[in-house]
């Protein structure tokens, strides 16, 4: 497996891999196991017609979890195959009633629980559809087996493009913001919010949010973060406040050392 070259940390790291991105994430999909995982998925999802059939066979399994950042839960079998039946309809399905949007997202993007539509598996364009978001997240865990700021600064810069071009409400978007844990820390980081934000009544948050979306970025709007350079800017100060937290965490020798080596 292709291991990204990342030999610098913070902003001179991000800005490092932003211009070798192509270059690395080329290689990296050329891995044999990439190509093998996303061969076979691509290969056999047409003839997968329900969610149990899916969750039984985990080649497949780790693609479709891996697409939507949820490779961790490859041996709950039993939750996400909850959540792929329930769909999403339903404001009572599971996917709807668990904090993290990416479930919701994973429900929606299958179609296993649309009484309408049904499953979206035999689709023409699914498989690739799937592999790419896959290709896309396993490059970022890569990274984040070297720098996890910089792992969660690619999967901000990704979805926010998307969020911030969506038809949702204003509302939906910052729920959805809220609702996805990696972006979540890069937003609180970003605005200087304490991690205990997270216990207040939801309405409270989406308003502490906006309120600092506008003090610290001259913004009212999540679809203004579709722009690069907000996007950039709210990634930025992320990574200058991460720097911060982890300096301030160690002795005043290590600080010297470190700002005299910067």
């Amino acid at each position: 497996m292709f291991q990204p070259v990342i030999p610098l940390t913070g902003l001179p790291g991000w800005a490092m891999l932003n211009r070798t991105m192509e270059t690395q994430t080329k290689a990296f999909d050329a891995s044999p196991a990439i190509v093998r995982d996303t061969d076979y998925f691509e290969a056999t999802i047409a003839s997968i017609t329900s969610a149990s059939e899916l969750v039984a066979d985990r080649r497949l399994l780790r693609v479709a979890l891996g697409a939507f950042g949820l490779q961790d839960d490859i041996d709950n079998r039993f939750l996400i195959r909850k959540v792929l039946e329930d769909g999403v309809a339903d404001p009572g399905s599971l996917a709807n009633r668990l904090a993290d949007d990416r479930y919701k997202q994973l429900s929606e993007a299958f179609g296993f629980g649309s009484l309408v539509f049904g499953p979206r598996t035999a689709e023409e364009g699914f498989g690739a559809e799937i592999t790419a978001k896959f290709r896309a997240r396993s490059f970022e865990v890569a990274v984040g087996d070297q720098d996890e700021s910089l792992r969660l600064a690619m999967n901000a810069k990704r979805d926010l493009t998307e969020i911030g071009t969506d038809d949702a409400t204003e509302n939906t978007r910052w729920f959805r913001i809220l609702g996805t844990p990696p972006l979540r820390i890069v937003f609180e980081t970003a605005f200087g919010l304490p991690s205990g934000v997270s216990q207040l009544d939801l309405d409270r948050q989406l308003e502490i949010f906006r309120d600092a979306a506008r003090d610290k970025f001259g913004v009212d709007s999540v679809d203004a973060f579709a722009d690069e350079t907000v996007r950039e800017d709210l990634i930025e100060a992320y990574l200058l406040r991460d720097q911060i937290k982890d300096i301030s965490g160690q002795s005043p020798q290590s600080i010297a050392l470190t700002l005299l080596l910067g």
